[in-house]
């Protein structure tokens, strides 16, 4: 892990899981923000508004930002975070797709608070007790294994720290929202881009058997948004 002007450590997947990663993530980085826009609107059915105030709310001394893809979605939450005088002291941020880390340490490059690396949210590399925050944003669903990840998390999170996500769920509505999320949803299963959405009461039960007691949570559209504490 390096500063955002370094180059990304090694990312632990094989030649066969590096492969599919880069061709599911084969768009360049501002193509990425576009199209994020879009799903955000209609398949999340939530409000960038929404997002900056649930992770700019929940940031520690030392911050891990989990899939921070680009970055331009947590530059923004750090930028609103440094206005209100909360913004954390270090920032680790890593992803699994070359290009859109590519996008974060161009975008990073001089913030010497921000470090940047690839890497595998179910394998992370830090020690226990690590951090006193840690976010995934718009990710979780796109992991395989999220259950591994939420105790990945747990795991590198001290006492007492935050745990910050929204999580995409099954479309709900009518028509036309409804239809147009789950179409949405076929096309990022079949691009490689999203895992699975899930029910509200199955991803609850994955922060909880993760070792974490949940703050608050919420529904907001087709999204569940979760604030959840490391016991202490």
């Amino acid at each position: 892990m390096t500063t955002a002007t370094g180059h990304p450590t090694e990312l632990l997947l094989d030649h066969h899981q590096r492969a599919k990663i880069a061709k599911a993530y084969d768009s360049p980085s501002w193509w990425y923000d576009v199209r994020g826009f879009f799903i955000l609107t209609f398949t999340y059915r939530a409000t960038l508004w929404e997002q900056l105030r649930l992770f700019a709310g929940c940031l520690g001394r030392e911050h891990l930002e989990v899939a921070i893809g680009s970055g331009t979605l947590f530059a923004m939450i750090l930028k609103r975070a440094r206005r209100l005088g909360c913004a954390p002291e270090r920032v680790v941020g890593f992803d699994y797709a070359e290009r859109m880390l590519a996008g974060a340490v161009h975008r990073f490059a001089g913030d010497r608070a921000v470090e940047l690396g690839l890497g595998d949210a179910t394998r992370m590399r830090f020690a226990d007790a690590s951090f006193d925050s840690v976010a995934v944003a718009n990710a979780l669903h796109c992991i395989p294994d999220a259950a591994a990840a939420l105790r990945e998390m747990q795991r590198v999170l001290r006492p007492g720290g935050r745990l910050a996500a929204n999580v995409l769920l099954h479309p709900r509505g009518g028509w036309p929202w409804r239809p147009l999320a789950e179409r949405i949803n076929r096309w990022g299963q079949a691009k490689g881009i999203l895992d699975r959405p899930y029910a509200e009461d199955e991803i609850r039960g994955l922060v909880l058997a993760a070792g974490f007691r949940i703050e608050r949570a919420w529904v907001s559209g087709n999204a569940w948004n979760v604030v959840a504490v490391k016991p202490g």
